[in-house]
């Protein structure tokens, strides 16, 4: 004998198959919808910072210009500090990640902390945390390398170096090894430099920014 369904038994179970099929169609179209755009947050010292050089001539600005061409909607937060530590970083960028809420991150620190003569193991700690800060949030990691002048000595200018290299690999981040390759080692390095021989000029931030953006390009959703 058939089981009998009341009239409004079926209008209830129709009602509730609409809703499960419209649900299902909508799904794609809603997780298209909250796709953000492209937003870089460089946190970084005074390599970044455009110290002792026209506003928009350093290397991140430069960097976003040729984002926007890419992606019209896509925005770079420069909150690079000048003089800044991997400590200084590192405590900056709970509040920077929570405000900015950022696609990318790139760090671009620890060079002071060598010039201070902070110990390796210290600014090792303090970029992972960054790292994995940054990982946490949602946000697609990249770490820029440094390294020292030769009369740091040979052992620490081969672990200062070694350290970016290490760091990336352990926390899953994109690297640039070397952020001045072909100003810093180069043959013409005295001409692109400051007087005070320490921060690049305005020619040199056109070759950084061809070091940092083929990096961050793969990094880049078509």
């Amino acid at each position: 004998m058939g089981l009998k369904v009341s009239p409004l038994t079926r209008r209830a179970w129709l009602a509730h198959c609409s809703v499960a099929a419209a649900a299902l169609a909508g799904a794609v179209p809603c997780a298209r919808a909250t796709a953000r755009p492209t937003k870089v947050l460089v946190v970084g010292d005074s390599l970044s910072a455009e110290y002792g050089i026209s506003r928009g001539s350093g290397w991140v600005a430069l960097m976003e210009r040729r984002l926007r061409k890419l992606q019209a909607a896509a925005s770079v937060v420069n909150a690079s500090i000048s003089g800044d530590t991997s400590s200084g970083g590192r405590t900056r960028m709970p509040a920077l990640l929570a405000e900015h809420k950022p696609t990318h991150v790139i760090v671009e620190l620890g060079s002071n902390d060598a010039l201070r003569g902070l110990p390796l193991s210290m600014t090792r700690d303090n970029l992972a945390s960054m790292l994995r800060a940054a990982r946490a949030a949602g946000a697609q990691v990249l770490l820029v390398g440094m390294r020292m002048p030769p009369n740091y000595g040979r052992s620490y200018t081969q672990e200062f170096e070694a350290m970016f290299q290490a760091l990336a690999k352990a926390e899953g981040a994109a690297l640039v090894p070397f952020m001045l390759a072909g100003v810093a080692d180069g043959p013409d390095a005295a001409s692109l430099f400051q007087d005070d021989r320490m921060h690049p000029n305005a020619r040199a931030h056109a070759i950084i920014v061809d070091n940092v953006w083929p990096v961050l390009r793969t990094q880049l959703k078509p």
